[in-house]
């Protein structure tokens, strides 16, 4: 006998979780609770497929545009642009860079508006819920100019535990870029997410921050792209961010 065709359509609750839902787990909720239709038929099982490019999903009554296809972001954010996609006081914002772009698009954590570097953009819900996850801990790379001198014996204190008015915070990798009579510059790699984390942490060493830039997540490095910039990930970067966080 010939081998059974797969199942049709893809599952409702990842159907929704990359639409921006919410993430696939509180999806299965939302469909549990009946809160979600498929073709005006209210939908509990999860094991439900459907066809993305014909369904017509309603969660909670609103209709919910599904995901046909994804994008996969890297932005360069330049210092004074505010990590969100708009920003009701005028400022820029993420939206700025993106202006041949008409995708509804996610970003991927934040970064303080006087910090410039790597962000991630994305219209995958899921994608983006689990990179943010804690429970993923991707390293973030950061280079900082810093106030002072910055001794070679400063690397063991910070690689131990530096204890913060919020907890302990651990740095996995710490290098001394130059030095120079009054400045420094220094690169770490760090799995925390706290606000104001780094900036935090190297006052707290004694060595305030003049100047911050994210320069990777994970295997994404920022490299030479400019500020204000975007690009598309790689394939190789997206299959390894996938691996990463379990999809």
């Amino acid at each position: 006998m010939p081998d059974s065709a797969p199942p049709a359509g893809m599952r409702l609750q990842k159907v929704l979780a990359q639409s921006g839902v919410a993430s696939r787990r509180k999806c299965e909720t939302l469909m549990a609770d009946g809160r979600v239709e498929v073709n005006g038929e209210v939908i509990t099982r999860l094991g439900a497929r459907v066809d993305p490019s014909t369904a017509i999903v309603r969660v909670d009554g609103v209709r919910i545009p599904v995901a046909q296809s994804h994008v996969y972001l890297v932005a360069h954010k330049p210092r004074g642009v505010v990590s969100t996609m708009s920003d009701d006081g005028g400022r820029l914002d993420l939206r700025s860079l993106l202006r041949d772009r008409e995708e509804r698009l996610f970003h991927v954590g934040r970064l303080d508006t006087d910090t410039d570097g790597l962000i991630v953009l994305t219209n995958d819900g899921e994608f983006a819920h689990r990179l943010a996850h804690p429970s993923y801990q991707l390293p973030k790379t950061y280079v900082a100019e810093v106030e002072g001198v910055v001794k070679p014996k400063l690397r063991a204190e910070v690689l131990g535990v530096v204890l913060l008015e919020d907890g302990p915070v651990s740095v996995d990798e710490f290098r001394l870029l130059s030095t120079s009579k009054s400045r420094s510059i220094v690169e770490l790699v760090i799995h925390e997410g706290r606000n104001h984390i780094v900036r935090r942490l190297l006052a707290g060493v004694g060595h305030p921050v003049l100047r911050l830039s994210r320069t990777a997540i994970g295997p994404i490095r920022l490299g030479p792209l400019k500020p204000g910039a975007v690009r598309e990930l790689t394939a190789a970067e997206l299959g390894t961010l996938l691996d990463a966080v379990g999809m």
